[in-house]
């Protein structure tokens, strides 16, 4: 088996893109339209469905022009399901568009659409901020998980953060199962991408061609 700084050298060499880079979402930016297009990436990554659609789909929904708060919620709900059927969400077309309608609504009339908003509300607390985001329709722990795990990058308070699928795959690769582990294995600038390996790892499950 190859020694820990191989591995993670191979994972951010076959999986080290972000899922915000694969998006074209610059998030380190922390700008209110960035944000709330990886919000909605995460409910929908968070889906129980392939990854690819949702990456897609978020794709969908950016290109009809559904890049902020007050867009989507302005948004009619057949306008919503229109984008979320043709992109792979056929079996919760409805539903998310719903919450998506609903998300966009809350975070507009809560904190006039900026999720920087929600973030000084919670006076940079990562748990206040979990709750607060829980209020969202549509956004459980996995979708926060998500959504924590890429937006660090402009929210150093989370630094360092990695979800419970990005620890898994690090403990079949024999890697640090904790994310400060990681951190310290990857450094600062790294961790990010070497996160969203892990999960792509996870989601491939190409644990054994990377061990080799």
């Amino acid at each position: 088996m190859a020694d820990s700084d191989t591995i993670i050298d191979r994972l951010l060499d076959r999986h080290g893109r972000t899922y915000c880079d694969e998006l074209g979402i610059d998030i380190a930016k922390n700008t209110p339209s960035l944000l709330f297009r990886w919000l909605v990436a995460s409910i929908l990554y968070s889906a129980r469905i392939n990854a690819d659609n949702a990456t897609r789909t978020a794709s969908a929904l950016t290109d009809a022009g559904m890049t902020t708060a007050d867009k989507m919620a302005a948004a009619s709900w057949q306008d919503r399901v229109d984008v979320l059927s043709t992109s792979g969400y056929k079996r919760f077309d409805e539903s998310y568009s719903r919450n998506l309608g609903d998300m966009a609504e809350t975070l507009r009339d809560d904190y006039g659409g900026d999720l920087r908003e929600l973030r000084a509300a919670a006076d940079q607390d990562p748990r206040e901020m979990r709750k607060r985001l829980k209020a969202f329709k549509g956004l459980g722990e996995v979708g926060i998980d998500i959504f924590f795990r890429e937006v660090q990058l402009a929210w150093p308070e989370l630094r360092p953060f990695a979800d419970k699928k990005a620890l898994k795959a690090a403990k079949k690769l024999g890697l640090p199962t904790t994310a400060e582990g990681l951190a310290e294995k990857a450094g600062e600038e790294d961790f990010p991408r070497l996160v969203a390996a892990l999960v792509r790892t996870e989601l491939a499950k190409d644990h054994e061609v990377l061990k080799s």
